[in-house]
This record gives structure tokens, C-alpha cells and sequence, in this order.
């Protein structure tokens, strides 16, 4: 009796250019995964930087992508378990070592809520990608926050404890970090809009005023860095309600025919 031959299909070779991208990707996982080593020896603000140096990378992995015309399904992929890692696991493990664990088998069950939550949502992310006739607007948002925004709004509680100013004793009771967590779940797997600033077009008229803000908010990063992080994590939260009203602009527009039914590149 013959054995059937398995056919595997093999990637296509390619420059190192093209690679980046994926090398990117790869360094995003691994800062992820050196949160959690930095959380396992106690260096939590090391732990957080790491988390921020793997959402940066991440942000940075799909436009040089776009740029080099490289985009595959492969990265795409790997973009998505690395996110699982970075965004996911990551920041409940920190989570857990740092307060969760004194809540016992409570604490545990929700730092599992929020992964699985991080791993459907971005198992729904990918489904998505396949939708052959997307809404035109629907670049200009996400559908529920997306994984590197939830592992800074479940992070925001220890950001806020590194502030001298701010009594920690509060903030790393499991109480709070529990209610920022499921509260972070439930928005990961939700269908609430939200804003995607991926592909925002800068107007002419806005362009040195952007340049200015981006240099202040660095100036700001590098001498008061958590107080900046945490005012950037509220500004994101504050946003929602904002997008959800913009989202339901863009619907009825596009239900009437309006300036929103224009064509545009789905996300």
C-alpha cells in the first residue's frame, strides 16, 4: 500500500530587506517575553518599558510592511502570535506576579480572562482580513480596542503607582486591577468602535502643529515619563465614547449616501 506524499509548501527566498518586517516582529516578541523576565526578578518599571518597546515595534513592523511591499500572510500570522505574547500574556503575567496572586485563584482566573480575550480578539482580527467587501470607512476604526491599547490600559494602575505623589498601596490591591481587567476584556471582544490611527492624513495646515505636539510629548516622555504614559492612557480611554459617536456618524452617512460612503481602503 503507498503512503500518499505530503506536500509542504516552503517560503520563497527573499532579500534581507524584505525580511524586516518579520525580523521586527520578532524583536516585538521578544521584548514581550523580557517583560515578563523582568517582572519574574521584580524590576517593574523595567518590565512596563519592555511592554512599550514591544508595542512601538509592533506599530512600526506593518507600515515597513506597506512600504517594501511585503505584506503576506506568513507576517500576518506571526504578527498575531507575537501580539498574543507581547499584549496577552505578557502584561497578565506581570499582573499576576505583581498583585494578582494575593487574590489566589480569583486573581488567576481573570489574568486568564483577559489572554483569552486578547487571543479571540485577535483571532477575529485575522477573520477579518478575509472580508471581501469591507465598509468604505471602515479603516477608520477598529472593532473593540486593540491588543497593545488593552496591555497599556491594564497596565495603567502600576504606571500610576511608579508616581511618588500617588499612594501605592491602593493601586496594587487586586481589587482595581481586577475591575481594569475584566473591564479591558470585555472591550478586547467587544464590537465597540474604536479610533484606528494607523492611516490618519495629516492636513497641511495641521502638519507643524502635529510636529510640535509629537517633540512636546517627547520632551515630556523623557523627563516625567509615567505621568506622560498615564495622561496618554486616560486621553485613549476618554476617546472611546468619541469614536463610537464618529462611528455612528460614519454609518448613518453611509446609509444616506453622505460624504462617508466615499471610497476608501478597508483596514
Amino acid at each position: 500500500m503507498r503512503r500518499g506524499r505530503v506536500r509542504t509548501r516552503r517560503l520563497r527566498t527573499q532579500s534581507l530587506a524584505r525580511l524586516m518586517p518579520n525580523l521586527i516582529t520578532v524583536l516585538a516578541l521578544c521584548a514581550g517575553l523580557t517583560g515578563i523576565q523582568f517582572a519574574l526578578l521584580g524590576h517593574w518599571r523595567n518590565a512596563v518599558l519592555a511592554i512599550i518597546v514591544s508595542a512601538i515595534l509592533d506599530a512600526s513592523d506593518g507600515r515597513l510592511a506597506r512600504l517594501l511591499n511585503s505584506s503576506s500572510r506568513f507576517g500576518a500570522e506571526l504578527d498575531s502570535l507575537s501580539d498574543v505574547i507581547s499584549f496577552g500574556v505578557a502584561p497578565a503575567v506581570i499582573l499576576y506576579v505583581w498583585t494578582m496572586n494575593t487574590a489566589g485563584t480569583l486573581g488567576w482566573a481573570l489574568v486568564l480572562l483577559y489572554c483569552v480575550c486578547v487571543a479571540l480578539r485577535l483571532a477575529r482580527f485575522n477573520t477579518a482580513l478575509d472580508d471581501p467587501a469591507p465598509l468604505p470607512f471602515a479603516h477608520r476604526f477598529f472593532t473593540g480596542v486593540p491588543a497593545p491599547a488593552g496591555a497599556g490600559l491594564v497596565l495603567l494602575p502600576m504606571v500610576l503607582s511608579f508616581q511618588e505623589e500617588i499612594g501605592a498601596d491602593f493601586l496594587q490591591h487586586w481589587l482595581p486591577n481586577g475591575i481594569v481587567l475584566v473591564t479591558v476584556a470585555f472591550l478586547l471582544v467587544s464590537r465597540v468602535p474604536t479610533f484606528s490611527f494607523k492611516r490618519v492624513r495629516v492636513p497641511p495646515r495641521a502638519v507643524l502643529p502635529v510636529l510640535l505636539l509629537g517633540a512636546l510629548t517627547a520632551a515630556f516622555l523623557v523627563g516625567v515619563p509615567w505621568a506622560t504614559l498615564t495622561v496618554i492612557g486616560l486621553v485613549y480611554a476618554a476617546s472611546i465614547p468619541f469614536s463610537m459617536l464618529a462611528h455612528r456618524k460614519a454609518v448613518a452617512a453611509h446609509l444616506g449616501g453622505g460624504p462617508a460612503a466615499s471610497s476608501g481602503e478597508a483596514h
